[in-house]
């Protein structure tokens, strides 16, 4: 994946989901998440983040902290999760914790009763600096998942701005004309990094990205999921 990424000019990736699979969920997770075991999860994501590290490219864990008891897709609707807060540190928070040293990670557009009943992670002073940075101890860079989704209910530009108050570093804006763009540029100008240093820190130290055989390693995949 990394090497295919590098090769387009793409060194920093939105994967992999830590996301936990629970029964009666939004399919919207389904198979991208590595399983119903936090441990599992943890160690199938250090694998895949590492694999990506090793040839060049950042990984961004997502989406903390944990989309995968979401009752609607948050691209169509804004999902809420009534779990207790107890249960989510022994289940969903696992996971980005055990990953918290990782460089990047990307928020929910999901709101936990339990932690702040009226705003969902993204655009939540509360679930981001009592949860992922104190709780999970997630000190990156954090991204808001794509401020387009209809889980967040104002405008782009009110979206972001009111990501990067709640404490994102940066946002993501996705399928959107440049008019938009140009908006949402203009609305969050107030609010940009006094000091990005830290942030740039946080990419300068990829690895030399190292040589691939696809074709060997295309057989070798044939070869494990032949039969499934």
């Amino acid at each position: 994946m990394a090497t295919q990424l590098l090769s387009l000019g793409i060194n920093v990736d939105c994967y992999p989901v830590l996301d936990i699979l629970f029964d009666g969920a939004d399919k919207v997770i389904g198979d991208r998440a590595f399983g119903r075991d936090p441990q599992k999860i943890t160690d199938l994501a250090r694998a895949a983040t590492e694999g990506l590290l090793s040839c060049g490219v950042i990984p961004i864990i997502k989406h903390i902290p944990g989309h995968g008891r979401a009752d609607v897709d948050s691209h169509k609707d804004l999902p809420i999760v009534k779990t207790a807060l107890s249960e989510l540190k022994e289940t969903d928070f696992i996971p980005f914790k055990n990953l918290s040293d990782l460089p990047c990670a990307m928020t929910a557009h999901v709101i936990y009763e339990d932690i702040d009943p009226k705003k969902c992670a993204t655009i939540s002073s509360k679930v981001i600096k009592k949860i992922i940075r104190k709780e999970i101890g997630f000190n990156g860079v954090l991204f808001s998942d794509d401020v387009t989704m209809k889980a967040l209910k104002s405008g782009s530009a009110k979206n972001a701005t009111e990501a990067l108050k709640a404490g994102c570093d940066l946002v993501i804006h996705c399928n959107a004309p440049l008019k938009e763009r140009e908006e949402v540029l203009l609305a969050t100008k107030k609010y940009m990094i006094n000091s990005d240093s830290w942030i740039w820190s946080k990419f300068k130290g990829r690895s030399i990205p190292r040589e691939i055989d696809h074709d060997k390693l295309y057989a070798w995949l044939l070869s494990v999921v032949d039969g499934y």
